[in-house]
């Protein structure tokens, strides 16, 4: 065996990542030669993640929402992600079944880490998210959410909190599915051309 192990991807991992992603085992092999050739550590830093997802959103400033992506999948709060963290990332913000990108989604705005949601945390999310849009776009927002407060203030109500209550999970979840414009107001999809 010798060298060859550290360049192919443990037959565990793959199985592991095949299941929860559905990605083919040739897709996941190809990302990980690529990622091999790009972080030869086998981590990804903060920075170097920036980088791949600015990729994802020419047209915008995405530093502080990869940066959020990057904590919410830092899952060892190690400061790097690994090759399955790195995937799972990837996998979670493009494809996902709901409920595990609403649990994702959970972790994205839960800043603090400590298992609740609050109203600051929603509009540094907002804040974030909004630098996504590129700037041709913010004139054609609704005018209830031109603003990153107004998003958050409109995200917020759809959770019938009040401004200093915190929200659980379970609560976050449950407040997106019923109601769909709360699920288009958590993220930024690039109209499609």
């Amino acid at each position: 065996m010798g060298n060859s192990t550290s360049s192919a991807l443990s037959k565990e991992i793959l199985k592991d990542l095949k299941l929860t992603t559905h990605f083919a085992e040739d897709e996941i092999s190809q990302w990980y030669e690529n990622f091999q050739k790009q972080c030869p550590t086998g981590r990804i830093t903060p920075e170097e993640f920036e980088q791949i997802y600015a990729r994802f959103f020419p047209d915008s400033d995405a530093k502080s929402y990869a940066r959020h992506v990057f904590r919410s999948f830092d899952t060892n709060d190690d400061g790097t992600l690994d090759f399955k963290e790195y995937i799972i990332a990837l996998h979670m913000t493009s494809t996902g079944k709901t409920t595990r990108k609403l649990e994702w989604a959970f972790s994205l705005f839960d800043v603090d880490k400590n298992g609740y949601i609050n109203k600051t945390e929603v509009t540094e999310i907002c804040q974030a998210i909004f630098k996504l849009i590129p700037k041709e776009e913010h004139a054609k927002l609704p005018e209830d959410e031109n603003t990153p407060e107004k998003r958050a203030n409109k995200l917020w109500a759809y959770f019938e909190k009040k401004d200093n209550e915190r929200l659980a999970e379970g609560e976050f979840i449950k407040g997106v599915i019923e109601n769909e414009n709360a699920m288009r107001l958590i993220h930024y999809e690039p109209p499609k051309e």
